[in-house]
Formats: C-alpha cells, structure tokens, sequence
C-alpha cells in the first residue's frame, strides 16, 4: 500500500468537506477524495450503504472491510472494527442501566416532576440518546434506537472518488488520516501549544508541515523501536520525576527505569536520565 499521507494521487480529508459542493468542488481538480460520514446523519446514501447485504473482508489485525455500491461516481467502504464494537456495546449497556434506574418508577411522578427529570437527562446526551418519551409524558427507554446503535456498534463510513483504489488501501489510507490527527494532538500536549485559529494561508502551511513532521517523529519511533507509538507512549510516561525535601536539603530524583524503559531509550540512542537531577543543600 501507498503512503497516502505523502501522496499527491489521493487526497486524504475529513467530515468538514462531507456536503455536496464542496465534493463537487473537489473533483473538479485531478486528486480523488477519501471522507469520513456521519453514521448518525440519517442521510439517505448512509443509511442505504448500511442497509445493503455483502461479507466483510478481513485486512488487519482489528479491521474488517465491505464496499458497498450505491452511486455511478462514488464508492463506499463500511469499516468495522471488532474491539471497538465490544466497547460501543458495553458503554451502551452502561448507559440503558443507568437510564432505566433514573426514570423507574417515575410513572407515579407528577407530569412536572417528570419534565424536570426530563430536562436533567437532556444535557446528558450519552444518556438522553435512548431515552423516549411517550404522548402522556411518561419516560421510556428507546429499545428502537438501541437496536438502530446496535447495527453501528464499530463501524465507520468512507466515501471515496477514485474508481480503482482498492477498498483496502481506502480504509488503511484514512487511517493513517487518523495517525496524523493523533499525532498531532500528542506533539501539541508536548510542546503546550495553545490553540492555534488559523485565516491565513501561512498558518495553514504551517500547521500541515508540523502535523507531517509530528507523524514523522512517531514514525521514526516506531520503526526504530520496534514498537507502536502508543505502547512506547505509554512506557516513557510512567517515568516521573520527583521532588524531596528534607532537613538537610531539596533534590529532584527520576524514578528508577523499568527494563522496558531501558530497551526502549537504548533502540532509539537516548542517554539514561541522571538518577538525581538537582541537588540543594537547606539554608544555614
């Protein structure tokens, strides 16, 4: 598979150009477009892509694939992935018993009593998102909608324009989309960059080419590691460094390096942080 975050074929890009004029604007250039949709839009092209019959394909380790053909000039390719769709399931059964605790019994409430338990778990949407109410006011749960989540539980949709990509390298490629936004988030909680609004094309430039190096850097870690990002993420934040005072001083000491710290800093040439990092000695 091409790298389609360097690409110039295919042009990786997110819900924001979903509507239809910017599509069409998008087409009329020479690159082909891969976009995330809403599942929960209702539009009558998602809800016939997820309608339509077809087998999943298998092409990495968490992912399955279907393209589904519902359009002469677009492809759609449903994305499911089975982890994630355990973890829908399991945050909606969450959500149904909490739901039924606070509206059981409510039928007994005055009908102002209810409104106003209606409006608390409004401004839950995790919870407001199963919630029904019937024409007398009374306060149900939603099983047609569960049923409806049931069918979304981790599965993405992609709509694609170019005829001969595979749906393979259509659901990789947006993934690496992901990789990049992912990467992107990290290196800003690094570096504590403030939120960046961007008007001119300068800025624009500019947040691409640091999003691009900031996927880089994860890249490098990887494949000299030997490892994914987010496992050696994961290592090198359970090193903390701690300051100790006492009678005699102030010193700033590194918790000692776990083996998988020590492998990780030694496959990417990193020196072993000093066991004490400062030292002072209390005033006289």
């Amino acid at each position: 598979m091409r790298d389609w975050t360097l690409s110039k074929i295919v042009w990786v890009t997110d819900r924001g150009f979903s509507s239809e004029r910017n599509r069409r604007y998008l087409r009329q250039g020479d690159h082909a477009y891969i976009i995330g949709e809403k599942l929960r839009s209702g539009s009558p092209e998602v809800t016939a892509a997820l309608a339509r019959q077809g087998r999943y394909a298998d092409i990495a380790e968490n992912m399955r694939v279907k393209e589904v053909r519902i359009s002469d000039t677009e492809r759609f390719v449903i994305c499911h992935n089975p982890e994630a769709a355990q973890r829908d399931a399991h945050m909606r059964e969450q959500f149904v018993a909490q739901l039924t605790e606070l509206i059981d019994g409510t039928d007994t409430l005055s009908e102002s009593k209810r409104g106003e338990l209606r409006g608390k778990i409004a401004g839950k949407p995790g919870l407001n998102r199963y919630l029904r109410t019937t024409p007398a006011g009374k306060l149900r749960i939603d099983h047609k909608k569960i049923k409806f989540e049931e069918n979304l539980d981790g599965k993405y949709l992609l709509r694609c324009s170019d005829p001969h990509l595979p749906a393979e390298d259509i659901a990789l490629g947006y993934k690496q989309l992901l990789e990049v936004e992912r990467g992107w988030r990290d290196m800003k909680q690094i570096i504590d960059l403030r939120p960046v609004y961007h008007r001119l094309e300068e800025r624009i430039r500019a947040h691409v080419i640091l999003c691009w190096l900031a996927l880089l850097l994860i890249r490098i870690i990887e494949t000299t590691a030997g490892t994914t990002w987010q496992h050696a993420r994961r290592e090198l934040n359970r090193l903390h460094l701690g300051t100790f005072t006492g009678p005699t001083g102030t010193f700033r000491q590194v918790t000692d390096l776990t083996k998988s710290q020590i492998d990780l800093l030694s496959k990417l040439c990193i020196d072993h942080p000093k066991k004490i990092i400062d030292l002072q000695a209390a005033p006289r």
